[in-house]
């Protein structure tokens, strides 16, 4: 009778076993689907058109030219209370006055001979897309006595190199006398330096850019030499018969 009671008892318990398992299995079954769904709604997910963003950058380019000053004292208004009253400065009044595309930028630096200027114009040509360049240098190579020889070297380097930066560039070079207290053989080959440079590489020449203006003590500050604010404006008149058929084409 014990017998049969532990035989019943072991019964019992492999159904109770039984049962867990079948009920582990169940649920195994039951993680396993869902886990399936789960795969493949995120695949079906991936699957999904992703829309494309498109940067579309604009390449178009600024129409405004530009016209470049490169020059010495006059060109940068020593003397003046505001940069804004030199030639260049007026020039662009001028310019705006008439809607036309150009901004003028000012690379005038006081004291600046032919020598400083050939060191300096690739660094100020860097970047800079220029339509016209104006070359005001040479003065102070003349104040100086500066041999005539280095004087005209230094320009045609100058020009060599604004002309290499971008050879549709058109030039402008602007000629300078000086006082007769230098010498009459000094002064009068000094004068031909500029309009045979102009000659020979086929630029725009302002025979004179202190015309009307040198020489007048009404319209020269207290050095005798620096034009005042209506000295300047004389200057971008003279700068502006050359000019003004250039832009205006």
């Amino acid at each position: 009778m014990l017998k049969l009671k532990n035989k019943q008892l072991e019964l019992n318990f492999r159904d109770r076993d039984f049962n867990i398992f079948l009920k582990l299995c169940y649920f195994s079954l039951v993680i396993m689907l869902l886990s399936c769904g789960s795969d493949s709604a995120k695949k079906a997910d991936k699957t999904k058109t992703v829309p494309i963003k498109t940067e579309i950058k604009s390449t178009a380019k600024s129409t405004t030219k530009k016209i470049l000053f490169f020059g010495d004292s006059l060109t940068a208004g020593y003397g003046l209370e505001d940069v804004k009253d030199a030639f260049p400065a007026c020039i662009q009044s001028k310019i705006d006055s008439l809607s036309l595309n150009y901004i003028v930028l000012n690379a005038g630096l006081s004291g600046e001979t032919t020598a400083g200027g050939k060191s300096r114009i690739n660094w100020v040509l860097n970047n800079k897309n220029i339509d016209i360049f104006i070359l005001e240098l040479g003065a102070n190579d003349g104040l100086r006595g500066i041999p005539l020889k280095e004087t005209r070297k230094n320009l045609q380097a100058i020009i060599d190199a604004v002309t290499q930066k971008n050879p549709t560039i058109k030039i402008v070079l602007t000629g300078m006398q000086l006082p007769p207290n230098m010498g009459i053989d000094y002064t009068t080959e000094f004068k031909t330096i500029f309009p045979e440079l102009a000659k020979k590489n086929g630029l725009e020449l302002v025979p004179f850019l202190l015309k009307n203006v040198g020489g007048i003590s009404a319209l020269n500050q207290a050095d005798g030499i620096h034009p005042t604010m209506e000295g300047h404006k004389i200057l971008a008149n003279n700068v502006w018969v050359i000019l003004e058929p250039m832009i205006t084409l």
